[in-house]
């Protein structure tokens, strides 16, 4: 009996090397993303950079929250200028972007310098209370949206919420952290691809791939 255990457990942790190898050969390289990226044709879909859970105080809210909607903290304003700065080295030429009306959203486009972004209620945060069908509609208008191929020949930044993107790719975006991204490649028939997920830290280490 020792014998067979000890052979199923040779045999699952056989199988169970052959998928982690398998999932990392089709993960792409960094040069062959960066180089992809730099040609143009994909759709960066963002969750928003870091911002506490609650909107701030009356004596903490910016001048121009007029709302006192939710607002980036200060790491979330430092990684988002970090992301720009990291995608002009880059040469990642950034063409349409898209962004959820939230203040939030649109202090993640405004610190890393993405261009005039085009707001969308689809994009914005329903809150807790959003019907399912409402749920439902915004994923389709998400994914339809991702799967366009950039007229432009540049890449499309979307600059939405978590519950938004989960709705949309489901668990291609579990865990999705504050500011981490989903490349998506839409192939022109109307589909998409998830190629990989960046966080928005590991734009910079791209600037280094040789």
């Amino acid at each position: 009996m020792s014998s067979l255990k000890n052979y199923r457990f040779w045999f699952a942790s056989i199988l169970l090397a052959s998928s982690i190898c398998s999932a990392d050969a089709l993960a792409p390289s960094k040069q062959a993303l960066l180089a992809s990226l730099r040609h143009g044709g994909f759709t960066i879909l963002m969750r928003h950079a870091s911002a506490p859970r609650e909107p701030p105080d009356a004596a903490h809210v910016n001048a121009d929250n007029t709302k006192s909607e939710r607002q980036l903290d200060e790491m979330g304003i430092q990684s988002a200028r970090t992301l720009g700065t990291s995608l002009h080295h880059l040469r990642i030429p950034i063409g349409e972007v898209l962004s959820s009306p939230t203040y939030r959203a649109l202090q993640t486009v405004k610190f890393a310098e993405l261009g005039q972004a085009i707001t969308y209620p689809e994009l914005g945060d329903g809150g807790q209370s959003m019907q399912a069908n409402q749920s439902e509609a915004r994923a389709i208008w998400l994914k339809s949206r991702a799967s366009k191929v950039p007229i432009d020949g540049k890449n499309r930044v979307i600059v939405t919420h978590f519950p938004n993107i989960t709705e949309a790719f489901g668990q291609s975006a579990a865990g999705l952290a504050d500011g981490e991204a989903l490349i998506l490649k839409p192939d022109g028939r109307g589909g998409v691809t998830v190629v990989t997920r960046l966080k928005i830290d590991e734009w910079a280490a791209l600037d280094h791939v040789p």
